[in-house]
């Protein structure tokens, strides 16, 4: 092989891409779809509740063209990083997906299930090994740290995809897994530069986010060859350029020379870029330097308490020139109620109260430089965090009460500083404050690296523990996998979709 396809449909699985843009990648014949499907863009919380963060029926949509795309093609579909955070909960709930669209569709294919959460007991046998240390500058990884975790994952690399592709798999649903390993691993298989192949996975990782102006999430290819890579995005009014996808090498980046992968650094110190025509680009000169330990990133969420949101405006002037005392006073006011109400029983310590200014400093709080703000009027978001939700949503009356009435030097007798409430999202013409529904907060559970017993590529060939004519659901295990890379993902499942009426 000369040249390998690859087709990046969006950026994020339900995020969504244009039908005409896939329908012409498609006719350019890819040698296999792959797709990104979570992020820890959103936060923590979609690990610590395992709720995903885009709508069932967007990823539904977006799945449905890209396997009835891949399978038209007799080309691989790999889906990294299910269902957002890529827990067990996600992973099921993409495979789910997945056996709806294959019924209606009435297709049939082999699916491999890739399980990326890690059990506590094996994160503590880890730990006792002193083979988990934090990530800088994260702090301390002890095991109390994964006692309070709700969930764990390991961040895998390109590895687990090949061994389920090797298992006779049509398409891969994988939960949580770097975004470039779900691009980078074939063309390694088939000969091409590692460099390449890393730097290529990254700049498809995102879809049409590495050209000049994208409109709308979007598809990509890329063509991979011996000495260079090829990036166009198929919409013809979207543009590649060397300064945008030189750009996107850096996106997400903390250094812009070097990329860490679980097996090694993508180094681009040596990378050129250059226009092919005014909407393909070429990169060349990118190399890869293996790692001497496999190690992987460890995700994890714990859950902090239970809260609830109060949401208000202030347009007196009066009260917008004085914002950080009346802030100030409010906080005073509210702990003070809190304290006559629970005694005890609810130290200041057990519950968080924090009043976002947005128009002020929201975003940035105190590192905000501009320190005077001239708006006419501010919004407070002011979130009450407490050990349950009970508890959480009676401060939030307090917060609603105390806000609503508490009185500046400028005005005598009862004030109404925030206008009216609605509880629960239900409003008004009157209202411009919102109480919001119960809700967990999560924090990220440190993050960390899992060191590999295992060189960076041992060899590892996976066995079927099942007959596939006797049994559509088979265990594909690696007999060497637990001194192999990487270890933490020892368990595949693969499974026969068919029809209905499949008959072996």
């Amino acid at each position: 092989m000369n040249e390998m396809r690859v087709l990046s449909p969006t950026g994020v699985l339900g995020s969504g891409f244009v039908e005409s843009s896939f329908e012409r990648a498609l006719a350019s014949r890819p040698h296999f779809i792959g797709c990104d499907a979570g992020s820890t863009d959103p936060g923590p919380s979609h690990l610590g509740s395992g709720q995903p963060a885009f709508p069932r029926v967007a990823v539904k949509r977006d799945l449905r063209l890209m396997l009835l795309g891949a399978r038209g093609l007799g080309v691989p579909l790999l889906i990294g990083s299910a269902g957002t955070a890529g827990a067990d909960f996600h992973l099921d709930w993409t495979f789910n997906i997945a056996q709806e669209i294959a019924r209606e569709e009435k297709l049939s294919f082999r699916l491999a299930l890739i399980h990326a959460e890690q059990s506590k007991e094996f994160l503590n046998q880890r730990l006792r090994e002193g083979r988990i240390k934090p990530l800088d500058p994260a702090p301390a990884f002890d095991g109390a740290v994964i006692d309070r975790g709700e969930h764990f994952v390991g961040m895998m690399g390109a590895e687990p995809f090949l061994r389920a592709l090797d298992a006779g798999a049509d398409v891969v649903i994988a939960g949580r897994s770097s975004d470039t390993a779900i691009f980078a691993g074939l063309p390694m298989r088939e000969g091409f530069p590692a460099g390449l192949a890393w730097h290529a996975a990254k700049i498809l990782e995102c879809g049409a986010a590495a050209v000049v102006k994208r409109k709308t999430p979007d598809c990509m290819m890329a063509f991979i060859r011996d000495d260079h890579f090829e990036v166009e995005a198929p919409d013809p009014d979207l543009r590649c350029t060397p300064q945008s996808i030189a750009a996107h090498s850096l996106y997400e980046n903390a250094d812009p020379y070097f990329l860490r992968e679980s097996s090694g650094t993508l180094d681009l110190t040596a990378s050129t870029y250059h226009a092919v025509d005014p909407r393909r680009v070429r990169v060349a000169g990118s190399q890869f330097d293996p790692a001497d330990i496999y190690t992987v990133k460890l995700e994890g969420a714990e859950k902090v308490g239970y809260q609830s949101i109060v949401i208000g405006s202030v347009r007196d002037p009066f009260i917008v020139r004085q914002i950080d005392d009346w802030t100030a006073r409010l906080h005073a006011r509210i702990h003070a109620r809190v304290k006559q109400i629970y005694g005890d029983a609810l130290t200041h310590g057990q519950y968080h109260l924090t009043i976002r200014i947005y128009g002020k400093n929201g975003t940035m709080g105190a590192l905000e430089p501009v320190k005077e703000t001239a708006a006419h009027e501010l919004c407070l978001i002011i979130e009450a965090t407490a050990p349950t939700q009970e508890i959480a949503s009676s401060i939030a009356g307090i917060v609603r009460h105390q806000a609503l009435h508490l009185p500046i030097p400028e005005w005598s007798g009862l004030i109404t500083a925030l206008p009216p409430i609605s509880i629960a999202g239900r409003s008004t013409a009157s209202t411009s404050t919102t109480w919001s529904s119960p809700m967990t907060r999560t924090r990220c559970s440190r993050w960390s690296s899992m060191r590999s017993t295992a060189p960076a590529s041992p060899p590892c060939r996976p066995f079927l523990a099942a007959d596939k004519r006797r049994c559509n659901q088979m265990q594909i295990m690696c007999p060497t996998l637990k001194r192999a890379l990487p270890e933490d993902f020892g368990l595949l499942l693969l499974r026969a979709i068919r029809p209905p009426n499949w008959r072996d």
